[in-house]
């Protein structure tokens, strides 16, 4: 197989990832997608950067197994200590530098928020490389280690009681800040974007880590002559560390895909 007709390799902590699979999927169509889920260990933002480096390593030697042609670290958590992780031969793209050149894009009074795990707001990575950019900046941030869960039980709807206090919980200090930007820090959370969205003033523009990453590595595949160049529908396939059925009914759901097949892998041989 040529290399540009090699699938691209997607990863993430558990279901949070498939947002980002759905804007690769919107933007490049004809595409096949290797997707690993970890959802036997999810969250990995409550773990330790050791565990994390781990995780993401074993991550990352099982898409190099499935033979892709770059990987997506589908993680704000880890795209947020990526620089500590060891080199490989295949390009890594992380969510943090299409991100933020999104928000300082967007902003207009350079007032940005964050959100994210507690691993990636602890790290500061995306604070500190948005301040590169502009030292006028005022940036807020604000860990909502919650937020994950709430997405892998599927406890996502706007109107849903626990969903709309969890959220109060962690933003009721944004009203304040007078923001006009906020980063979702997590590819999990624009699964939670309606209930967000109810709560903070309207005026405030998100920035999805998910969808800014497949415009940028888009880009990346186009420089590099990397494009699929069939013309047929992608073809996806989905492993996860844990049990498939839930899974499989989840993304069914939120990416309306006809074909696709989800298998368990013991993520540990890797």
């Amino acid at each position: 197989m040529k290399n540009n007709n090699l699938p691209i390799g997607i990863f993430d902590s558990g279901l949070g990832g498939l947002t980002t699979v759905k804007e690769f999927i919107k933007i490049l169509p004809n595409e096949n997608i290797v997707y690993f889920g970890d959802t036997g260990r999810v969250p990995y933002g409550t773990k330790s950067q050791k565990i994390i480096i781990k995780y993401a390593k074993q991550d990352i030697n099982f898409l190099k197994f499935k033979n892709v042609k770059i990987i997506i670290i589908a993680c704000g958590t880890v795209s947020s200590i990526v620089p500590k992780i060891s080199t490989f031969d295949l390009k890594l793209v992380s969510t943090v530098k299409p991100t933020i050149n999104a928000a300082a894009l967007a902003t207009k009074n350079n007032r940005i928020g964050i959100i994210g795990t507690n691993a990636t707001i602890r790290s500061s990575t995306y604070k500190n490389e948005l301040e590169k950019i502009n030292k006028n900046f005022f940036v807020c941030q604000k860990a909502c280690p919650m937020f994950v869960p709430l997405v892998e039980n599927g406890i996502t709807n706007e109107n849903d009681p626990v969903a709309m206090e969890i959220v109060r919980r962690y933003l009721e200090e944004f009203k304040n800040k007078n923001i006009d930007t906020l980063i979702l820090g997590c590819t999990h959370y624009p699964m939670l974007k309606q209930v967000i969205r109810k709560f903070l003033p309207s005026n405030i523009t998100f920035v999805d880590s998910g969808k800014e990453t497949a415009k940028f590595t888009a880009n990346i595949l186009l420089k590099k002559d990397l494009l699929n160049s069939s013309k047929k529908p992608g073809k996806y396939n989905f492993f996860i560390s844990d049990e498939v059925s839930i899974f499989k009914e989840q993304a069914k759901r939120f990416l309306k895909l006809e074909k696709f097949s989800v298998n368990e892998v013991s993520i540990e041989k890797f």
